[in-house]
């Protein structure tokens, strides 16, 4: 690449070696009239302003008038003019050539800032649009800098969030930007370009209230382009600020209801064995003579009602290590008749009531499961069944294969769930607004089951009609999926 200094001497010379082309041509070979010359040359004036610039324009029309005069207007060969109309013809010329360099020049420049604009405003829609792929806002501060870097190719840039207290950087930006500078910034209200040292400092406003500071290394865009910019950041910071305190307070709002479910549970659940196995051993403690009938009675009352608690604290525990992902999957190969058998044989109590129907096909796989921890979803499915279906209704029990996995289903003939509840039905604490108080529970078994089969990388869902029953269905995927637990 040529130096620009040798290029523009390259342009001067290409200008004075073209005008001389001309007139050697007109002078030599076609032996044209002077007006003929006059707007050739004129037009390759145009050319010149339009491609090199006004100042190559100038040197260009003077270097054509001197040419004209000495080539063209008698007397031949010298210059001076005979005829005073060819003076006010050569002085027209160079006025016309002059002022129209300067009109193009004028365009030319109107045509880069247009162009540049264009590319500004393209550079701004792509940072807008990147803005908006994040809403954690240490994210978002983290990558602005970087981002706007990128996108305008400047060669650093910092960012100061007054609420933050701290300076996020990228590129040079560290060693050209001081914290303090950003500081002050931020408490103006006009931005600072220093041509210079091709720094701009933009203050980040809302309204009339300043949030921090931005600052700019090398190839710093226009000041429109900057106010943008600095509204664009400011709106995105700010936005995603919204965003974290709306979190919080969902979280906070979350926190809370589940604090009251589990107080509710608490309350309703955990005081009845506690009341039942008071009851018992005081009566035990008392004077009364009993006979060992009812001491016999007194003392299943009691061991029944540990055994609830004991399995109340279990499921409480167990809750808590699938959230944590603590819970280590055995994977076996199983059939699903075998997780059925072993499920029904374990649940009797519960479905002794229940008349259970099974309907597998045959030529169902194996999948990979956890045959203790399915046991325990399946039992959860079978005691919901039991629990909220009236005494003799049927439970059945079927599963099919899909292209991905084998589905089971559990159907009752209970209350069945009204489309509001089914959204919370799987949450923890979680239980039915119109048997909350009718059925005992802790409203974590439905939780539990959801958490260990999305373990498995498969899904939990619920059909249902009000008065009919509800079906419950889970999937068990033949191929571990990303995010399943691994031992």
């Amino acid at each position: 690449m040529l130096h620009p200094g040798k290029s523009q001497f390259a342009r001067y010379a290409a200008s004075a070696l073209i005008v001389a082309l001309i007139v050697w041509t007109y002078f030599s070979l076609l032996q044209v009239n002077h007006t003929t010359v006059a707007l050739t040359l004129l037009l390759y004036v145009f050319f010149v302003a339009a491609r090199w610039g006004l100042s190559n324009a100038i040197f260009t029309s003077v270097l054509s008038a001197l040419a004209l005069n000495f080539f063209f207007l008698p007397p031949i060969g010298k210059f001076t003019v005979a005829d005073p109309q060819n003076w006010v013809s050569l002085g027209a010329f160079l006025v016309t050539a002059i002022v129209s360099s300067r009109l193009s020049e004028r365009v030319r420049e109107e045509a880069k800032e247009a162009k540049q604009q264009r590319l500004e405003m393209e550079r701004l829609y792509d940072f807008s649009q990147q803005l908006l792929t994040t809403d954690n806002i240490l994210d978002l501060l983290n990558s602005i800098p970087r981002v706007i870097t990128a996108t305008f190719l400047t060669e650093g840039t910092a960012l100061l969030v007054n609420s933050r207290g701290r300076v996020y950087h990228s590129g040079r930006s560290r060693e050209q930007i001081s914290d303090e500078s950003l500081r002050a910034a931020s408490s103006q209200r006009d931005i600072q370009r220093d041509d210079a040292k091709g720094i701009c400092l933009v203050p980040l406003m809302m309204g009339v209230r300043p949030i921090g500071a931005m600052a700019i290394v090398g190839n710093c865009p226009s000041r429109q382009s900057l106010e943008a910019l600095g509204n664009l950041v400011a709106i995105a910071v700010e936005r995603a600020g919204a965003v974290e305190q709306l979190g919080k307070t969902e979280a906070a709002r979350e926190s809370e209801r589940i604090r009251s479910a589990l107080l509710d549970s608490v309350t309703h659940e955990l005081r009845t064995p506690l009341t039942s196995i008071t009851g018992a051993v005081t009566t035990l403690r008392s004077q009364l003579e009993l006979s060992p009938e009812q001491r016999d009675e007194l003392l299943t009352i009691i061991a029944e009602e540990s055994g609830r608690l004991d399995r109340l604290i279990g499921e409480a525990v167990e809750m808590a290590q699938l959230d944590a992902h603590e819970v280590q999957l055995d994977r076996q190969p199983h059939t699903v008749r075998e997780l059925v058998d072993q499920s029904l044989q374990n649940a009797q109590e519960i479905i002794q009531e229940h008349p259970v129907t099974v309907r597998l096909p045959e030529d169902l796989p194996s999948v990979l499961f956890d045959l203790r921890m399915m046991e325990k979803v399946l039992h959860h499915l079978l005691e919901n069944a039991a629990k909220y279906s009236p005494t003799g209704s049927p439970i059945f029990i079927s599963a099919e294969q899909t292209k991905d996995a084998v589905v089971v289903s559990v159907a009752d003939h209970g209350v069945g769930i009204d489309m509001l509840e089914r959204s919370f039905i799987f949450d923890k604490f979680y239980r039915g607004t119109g048997q909350r108080y009718q059925v005992h529970g802790t409203g974590m078994g439905l939780a539990i089951a959801k958490a260990i089969v999305e373990a498995h990388g498969g899904q939990i869902s619920v059909t249902s009609q009000v008065g009919q029953g509800s079906v419950f269905a889970f999937d068990l995927p033949f191929q571990a999926r990303p995010g399943d637990f691994v031992p």
